[in-house]
């Protein structure tokens, strides 16, 4: 199903400088682009990754812009301390944040308590991860309610790090979604490619196998937020141009359209991720497919976190 709408959605591809006709717009880098340079990758991505203005898509995906409200969730990872996350939660505190936006964060599990004691109400709180059932002799391994118990209402599920560093798998995954739903705790689920992925041209492949995984667990998709990181840009200081990751949530959003249903379609937000940050929110932010953010390292930051969430105020002008 997934290879067969790709193929409807973005028509016949090409490779930019191969001799064979597709072409799918952002989705594939030159044919001197090597995997093993990565001086090399860094030097061209800005020019392989961005769609040029004389570019025409093959076969535009309808923009279906999403009617839920602006979502942006923090990714602490594997980061700060009992006094550096102290010194964060004040900042966010302090912090003038627009009224219309939907805030998370995710710190270590170890401070989750921490920052629920401390943090505003304004912001919740999610797991980094979860058990796909309840708890048990699952050494190291963290429950949904246990997750609830310190007061999460979100968990990441999906996350690229927990399926190409750990190895977890899409049906995993998805039953990890299901048992969080069960428990009415709400699912920021994880799509995206990797680099050699996006380069075979298989970005949208990938997204919707994802996609599909989660669907045929999901008891419903209500209280679940969809999260679009390329793999190739978390944490590298690259980021998907606008209009490339306008193309990939379009898409995402079609696919649940005809998938799913069109009200999901419509009230499922999609979300980008992959190095935002103060610089570049507001421009991504303009798009509408684009739904919020979420956000790694620049969510460390407190100042520059609330620009992030601010950054709705360009969804607004763009409106």
């Amino acid at each position: 199903m997934a290879a067969s709408l790709a193929s409807q959605l973005s028509g016949p591809k090409s490779v930019i400088s191969f001799s064979s006709p597709p072409h799918f717009s952002g989705l594939r880098p030159s044919s001197n682009f090597k995997l093993d340079n990565t001086h090399s990758f860094f030097q061209n991505v800005d020019s392989h990754l961005r769609l040029s203005p004389s570019h025409k898509p093959c076969r535009p995906v309808v923009s279906m812009a999403g009617s839920g409200k602006f979502f942006v969730g923090g990714n602490w990872k594997c980061n700060g301390t009992k006094d550096s996350i102290s010194k964060l939660v004040s900042d966010l505190n302090s912090a003038k944040l627009e009224s219309d936006v939907d805030v998370v964060v995710a710190p270590p599990f170890l401070y989750i308590d921490q920052v629920k004691s401390s943090l505003t109400d304004r912001i919740e709180i999610s797991g980094q991860n979860c058990w796909t059932g309840k708890g048990g002799a699952f050494t190291g391994e963290i429950s949904v309610e246990q997750l609830k118990d310190v007061g999460c209402k979100w968990v990441i599920l999906g996350h690229s790090e927990r399926r190409h560093v750990i190895g977890e798998n899409d049906e995993f995954i998805g039953k990890k979604a299901a048992y969080a739903l069960s428990q009415n705790v709400g699912v920021i689920a994880c799509i995206g490619e990797l680099l050699e992925e996006r380069e075979a041209g298989k970005t949208f492949d990938v997204c919707f196998k994802q996609l599909k995984a989660f669907a045929d667990a999901l008891p419903s998709w209500d209280d679940v937020v969809i999260a679009y990181e390329p793999v190739w840009a978390i944490g590298t200081g690259k980021v998907a141009s606008p209009e490339q990751a306008q193309e990939v949530h379009a898409a995402v959003r079609d696919w649940l359209s005809k998938n799913v249903s069109a009200e999901v379609a419509s009230k499922t937000r999609i979300i980008y991720g992959g190095s935002v940050n103060g610089g570049n929110s507001s421009d991504l932010a303009k798009k509408e497919d684009i739904d919020g953010f979420l956000v790694g390292g620049a969510s460390l930051k407190g100042p520059e976190f609330a620009t992030i969430i601010n950054s709705v105020t360009s969804k607004k002008v763009a409106a």
